[in-house]
């Protein structure tokens, strides 16, 4: 089974996209799986990420724009802008795809764990996550 997610952003940051999965592997129908996760793009990323306190993912984003930081002049592809080429790199570092396994209707993942998309742009859009079971 195959479901696309069209997940709305407003720039750079993690989004949390659980309760989008979760509903799907649930209506399935499938008594255990793996659910796989995939980003169809090149400048947005996939993580499981602490879901309980907030700061955690804003040390995370924080960190990766100081490891890739924008308008370094070794950069050639700036054509959209200087969050082009590091939304790239951020993506590279990071993942495009997930494996989560299920069991029951429900991901197998642990208590602190949620699924998020890692929007890598500042400007706000819609991102499609492919939903494999």
């Amino acid at each position: 089974m195959i479901e696309e997610l069209s997940i709305a952003v407003r720039g750079q940051g993690l989004y949390p996209i659980t309760d989008r999965v979760a509903p799907v592997v649930a209506g399935a129908g499938r008594d255990e799986g793996l659910c796989t996760l995939f980003i169809r793009h090149t400048s947005a990323s996939l993580l499981i990420q602490e879901n309980y306190d907030d700061s955690a993912r804003v040390d995370l984003e924080a960190w990766l724009n100081r490891l890739v930081p924008e308008n370094d002049p070794l950069y050639t592809h700036t054509l959209e802008g200087p969050d082009d080429m590091p939304s790239h790199i951020k993506s590279a570092l990071t993942a495009t795809q997930l494996s989560i396994p299920f069991r029951d209707g429900a991901l197998l993942l642990g208590t602190w764990q949620g699924i998020y998309l890692w929007e890598h742009r500042r400007h706000p859009g819609r991102r499609q996550v492919v939903v494999h079971l």
